[in-house]
């Protein structure tokens, strides 16, 4: 079973402005793992558990409270979501995500969140059932944006010395952007789902709790995952450490188990990064698979909990250096997720599934990958689209 190191950065080197390209290029560029890992951020370990730590009361609050933080308009991509979105092509009641903008209660202007309510919702928070989730989430998903800004100024680096006309200019957009939206997920007992796709005797499926996908943003913070006992929100052990929790594709197109150390903040390439960089930065196709049942010593009860941020930016965004012809199978390219109106398809990322014949027992190779090797890769300055 592959498993290797991600590369670490310490956040003091990134806030005096440290070149880490280098190490950058390491993590997320041509032959890497695609996660780095940000340490010594201040408070971290307090934020992130403070926030996970509440999933659970908030998972087993009153339906009719659930109901009540749920927001059909933003086609559920604001509060409380469990059954609205798809594991393969079934409706997933295995998680429950609550959604919130962490820098922002109310991101864009009324006309833009008219327009476009599935982008810019306004938050909503059961302030009455759960009043420091609010607090909580925001000084949680706010560190993290500043770290993702702090990395965007890495990647303009890496790109200035690549590219003469390179403007996108991220570090300044991520840091003053107000889009951004935070996923608080709950993964409910197995006892209570079934599984999309049948696994093994012994085995789950292997995307079973988010199918294989890359994220469609610019990058996505991660948080250290949690597992705790369903019946009383006790703190567990993940009890099969080799097996369960976040796995990726790595360039050389083998599935990697990735542990975020707990004093870490992760963070991925999204699809918009690839996009900017013409290919020198890749999106990282990533699913999470649960607990193998001989791991469970009989146990129905363990569940996974964290948190993801998920840093976008607003229209307006320049135009930019575009690459064709590129997207991992895993995930449909962007155009074919949108509708002929302007909105999107709603469907979680764990709907794209995999490859049309692929099995469940191994990766796949990219389109990207494959023209790195041919020596095809390509910028094209023709615009953004």
């Amino acid at each position: 079973m592959a498993s290797r190191q991600v590369v670490i950065l310490e956040y003091d080197d990134l806030t005096k402005g440290a070149d880490l390209g280098k190490q950058l290029v390491e993590a997320w560029g041509p032959g890497s793992l695609g996660v780095v890992c940000v340490r010594g951020i201040p408070g971290w370990e307090d934020l992130y558990k403070s926030v996970l730590k509440l999933s659970h009361p908030l998972a087993h609050l009153p339906q009719e409270s659930l109901k009540a933080l749920e927001h059909e308009a933003s086609m559920y991509n604001a509060g409380w979501s469990h059954g609205k979105e798809k594991l393969g092509d079934k409706p997933d009641f295995a998680k429950g995500s609550f959604y919130f903008n962490p820098l922002s209660d109310s991101p864009g202007t009324e006309e833009d969140q008219a327009k476009f309510p599935w982008a810019l919702p306004k938050n909503l928070w059961p302030s009455e059932e759960l009043p420091e989730l609010e607090k909580n989430c925001k000084a949680l998903g706010t560190k993290m944006q500043e770290v993702i800004g702090f990395l965007g100024e890495q990647v303009d680096r890496v790109m200035a010395t690549k590219v003469k006309t390179y403007n996108a200019n991220l570090g300044k957009t991520l840091r003053e952007t107000n889009k951004c939206k935070g996923r608080l997920l709950y993964y409910f007992p197995p006892k209570e789902t079934a599984p999309a796709v049948p696994a093994a005797e012994g085995q789950v499926a292997e995307d079973g709790w988010i199918g294989w996908h890359n994220d469609s943003g610019f990058m996505t913070g991660l948080t250290p995952d949690m597992f705790v006992d369903d019946t009383d929100g006790s703190i567990m052990e993940n009890p099969d450490p080799e097996g369960a929790g976040l796995w990726i594709v790595d360039r050389d197109s083998s599935a990697v188990r990735v542990r975020v150390p707990p004093d870490c903040m992760a963070i991925q390439v999204g699809e918009c990064t690839q996009v900017v960089t013409g290919g020198e930065f890749v999106a990282t196709p990533h699913c999470v698979r649960g607990v193998r049942p001989q791991f469970t010593a009989g146990r129905k009860e363990l569940l996974w909990m964290s948190v993801l941020v998920f840093s976008e930016v607003t229209r307006g965004f320049p135009k930019a250096f575009r690459l064709t012809r590129c997207w991992p199978k895993a995930s449909p390219p962007r155009f074919r997720r949108w509708r002929s109106a302007g909105s999107p398809v709603r469907a979680s990322a764990t709907s794209w599934g995999r490859p049309s014949g692929a099995t469940t027992t191994g990766p796949w190779e990219s389109p990207v990958l494959r023209q790195r090797k041919r020596g095809r890769h390509r910028f094209d300055e023709s615009g953004w689209g």
